[in-house]
């Protein structure tokens, strides 16, 4: 599966953005989905994931009540809506996607195969 992450962009502190990862290839629904970001001078972390078939989801505590992740009414599109923006959140984010994951794998990077090549939020004070 490729995948191609968009909506990045500037924003003031407080304000929303809406990221979307789009999935080719392979259905979307064959794959647990998940965002990271990376800050720069950081380690890329973990943000949130959808849970393939449940649909449960799973975020950072940093992002828990402000950001949202959701499969699209798109088909092969996952989005991640962010609210409440903060300084802190500004990042390169990341889509990726893998086939079969075990629970304690989830906010695990390394534990997915497919990526996406990011788009930069900025957010201002």
């Amino acid at each position: 599966v490729q995948l191609q992450a968009s909506g990045g962009g500037s924003v003031q502190a407080g304000g929303s953005l809406r990221l979307s990862c789009a999935a080719s290839g392979r259905a979307f629904s064959f794959y647990n989905k998940a965002w990271f970001r990376q800050a720069p001078g950081k380690e890329r972390e973990f943000v949130a994931a959808i849970r393939r078939g449940s649909g449960f989801l799973y975020y950072a505590d940093s992002v828990e009540g402000r950001f949202t992740a959701s499969r699209g009414s798109v088909p092969n599109t996952v989005y991640l809506q962010m609210n409440s923006l903060e300084p802190e959140d500004t990042a390169v984010y990341y889509c990726a996607a893998s086939e079969t994951l075990i629970t304690s794998q989830i906010r695990v990077g390394s534990a997915y195969a497919y990526w996406g090549q990011g788009t930069l939020v900025t957010v201002s004070s």
